[in-house]
């Protein structure tokens, strides 16, 4: 295994490991997901220029474009929760209330 693919595994591990064990406020899980999908949006792309794949060049963008589209949602749910509830501390949204 390569250094930069042990940089890439351990870089998602641990923002999978802060997903799991900080889980105090929606900025910080959401910040945690972001740092997920960068970790594996940055292997794939240098994947793709690697092994020379014109047919899979596509894909990041493509990923990139649902992580966006998911930081837009986290951060519109972080607005909308804050507004409702008065903060973003993750133990006051219960399903069941609603």
């Amino acid at each position: 295994m390569s250094l930069s693919h042990l940089s890439f595994y351990s870089a998602f591990t641990f923002s999978s490991l802060g997903l799991a064990f900080h889980r105090t406020h929606l900025i910080s899980a959401l910040l945690c997901l972001e740092s997920m999908m960068l970790s594996m949006y940055i292997p794939l792309s240098t994947w793709s220029v690697e092994n020379q794949t014109p047919s899979f060049a596509l894909a990041p963008v493509l990923m990139l474009t649902f992580s966006a589209c998911e930081a837009s949602t986290g951060l519109a749910m972080l607005v909308a929760s804050t507004r409702t509830h008065g903060s973003d501390h993750l133990h006051n949204l219960n399903l069941l209330q609603c």
